[in-house]
């Protein structure tokens, strides 16, 4: 036998504890400040009595887009987020899964609690609950165990590569110039008021945000042939390197490389290397050390700043015979395949899990007992 209820007969909002302010806000501390928005933890404090309840307890946003558990504090602005109690006889993490498991309808890009208190959950039997919360939680604890592993061995990834590529100033080592070792070369957007330039277009065209695959092996728009033609950006082989010369937030300066043949916007700059001592991956690897050195020497402060195609041939790197960046990439690599690997891995569980999900609590449609 399964009720069907609303969201705001089984739990209510409960006043949060006071809200850490502004000024409060530490960069380490034993407890996070949370707040609405995709990241959620903006500082830390160590005030406990600012301490959200324990997992009793629901964090639900009215301006973003979660259902979680949060063992925090409320930042000073978080009005929009709430703590739900559940009523007795629910078992609360049976609720956490059957609340993420339906969809709040927006208004405006907002999911708010007048709206969502009224959406109705099914409710078993309090053994089916557990059986439920079982079952689930055994996948979403292999999740979190998976993305611990990935965090681990990224770590792992960029000690090894900063210590590797560590070079400059080391005996024997001489300093060269992109531009010595290649041609660098910025892209172009073909006009979005002339549709025959994107419309059924089958050249992969790479924009800004795409850089942050690191191996690029997709893009999200294509230009034709006649929208090549008619702008000035130009084909990069496979693996050239690509550099953000601008970009909103943490873009510039950014590298990747690329695993298919592409063309790009006029804010990122490609490197075609034309000399069989470079390792392309080398390079990249190297570059991808250098993303703060790289922000530092762009023109201008802040997100306003921008690199150009000048700072970029301009820009030196270590040059080492052929067989040490062979050794250098060789190791880099292998973490790179492990860290892919565990991330195919995390896909494939939360597909299982959403899959489990959808069907352990799909009870029928809520238009009454079932």
């Amino acid at each position: 036998m399964v009720e069907w209820k609303t969201i705001g007969e089984i739990c209510k909002p409960i006043t949060p504890p006071k809200k850490i302010p502004t000024k409060d806000y530490l960069d380490a501390g034993l407890f996070p400040v949370i707040d609405q928005g995709q990241n959620m933890i903006i500082a830390f404090t160590n005030d406990a009595s600012s301490l959200n309840p324990n997992d009793e307890y629901i964090l639900f946003g009215d301006h973003t887009r979660f259902v979680k558990y949060y063992n925090g504090c409320f930042a000073q602005g978080a009005d929009g987020l709430k703590i739900l109690k559940v009523n007795s006889g629910i078992v609360p993490r049976y609720f956490f899964f059957a609340f993420q498991n339906i969809e709040v309808p927006t208004r405006g890009y907002s999911r708010h609690w007048s709206i969502a208190k009224s959406l109705l959950i099914p409710i078993p039997s309090f053994e089916e609950q557990n059986r439920i919360v079982g079952i689930l939680d055994t996948f979403t604890d292999s999740i979190e165990n998976l993305k611990q592993q990935i965090a681990q061995r990224r770590k792992q990834f960029e000690f090894y590569r900063d210590q590797l590529l560590d070079l400059e100033g080391k005996e024997g080592v001489e300093m060269k110039t992109l531009g010595e070792i290649g041609k660098c070369c910025a892209g172009a957007t073909p006009s979005t008021k002339i549709k025959a330039y994107w419309d059924g277009g089958i050249i992969p065209w790479m924009s800004s945000g795409e850089i942050h695959q690191g191996i690029v092996k997709y893009t999200s728009n294509f230009i034709t042939q006649l929208g090549y033609n008619n702008s000035s950006t130009k084909m990069l082989p496979i693996n050239t390197v690509v550099i953000a010369l601008a970009g909103q937030g943490k873009t510039r300066g950014t590298v990747a490389i690329t695993n298919i043949d592409l063309c790009t916007n006029q804010s990122l700059c490609g490197v075609i290397i034309n000399r069989c001592d470079i390792l392309n991956k080398y390079i990249y690897y190297y570059l991808k050390t250098r993303y703060q050195d790289l922000r530092r020497v762009s023109s201008g402060d802040g997100t306003r700043g921008g690199l150009n195609l000048k700072m970029i041939a301009s820009y030196k790197f270590p040059y080492i015979p052929l067989s040490e960046q062979q050794r250098i990439v060789s190791i880099l690599d292998t973490f790179e395949a492990s860290i892919s690997n565990l991330e195919a891995q995390l896909a494939q569980r939360q597909k299982q899990y959403e899959y489990y999900r959808n069907r352990l609590l799909s009870f029928g449609n809520g238009d009454g007992e079932s």
